[in-house]
């Protein structure tokens, strides 16, 4: 394949952000971030590549010493085939090592830790899903979050208006 000047293959897909779960950041202490891979079908597949994948109300489980993935909507489009039925919620298994998914069943049943997912995005022509070991926050962690990334702008805004006067 021709390469172009960033020296990168022009036949691969770009790797993008298919989805965010920006809410999972305020509504939770992340601790590690873990990669994995989804067993999705291949109508799944177009309507992501269409941009109609939303991860914002999911979030995984252990059953049978494997990990899945719950509340995931992915829209079907309209000319999708008529024979596949399509389920735009179902349940998606996480492709992860078995080290991995050890370390996750241990961390959920004895530290009391939740799996969150945080982006789904492109890894090559496969869609990847960013997955974090998450604690859930109190109301007050909330509030004390909030207080400090407002102090943090305003601290900046400080700052870019001393540096312009100076």
């Amino acid at each position: 394949m021709a390469k172009n000047k960033t020296g990168k293959d022009k036949g691969k897909a770009a790797g993008g952000t298919i989805a965010l779960n920006k809410r999972a950041r305020h509504d939770y202490h992340l601790e590690e971030r873990i990669e994995a891979g989804m067993s999705l079908q291949g109508w799944e597949l177009k309507s992501i590549r269409a941009g109609r994948a939303n991860i914002a109300e999911s979030y995984a489980v252990v059953r049978d010493g494997e990990i899945f993935l719950f509340g995931a909507r992915i829209s079907p489009l309209t000319q999708a085939s008529t024979h596949v039925v399509a389920d735009e919620g179902r349940t998606r298994k996480l492709l992860l090592h078995r080290r991995e998914i050890d370390n996750l069943i241990g961390r959920i049943q004895r530290e009391g830790y939740t799996v969150v997912p945080t982006a789904m995005y492109w890894k090559g022509n496969k869609v990847k899903l960013e997955i974090a070991v998450a604690k859930g926050k109190q109301s007050h962690d909330k509030r004390a979050a909030s207080r400090d990334r407002d102090w943090a702008r305003e601290k900046a805004r400080v700052m870019r208006r001393h540096n312009r006067d100076a």
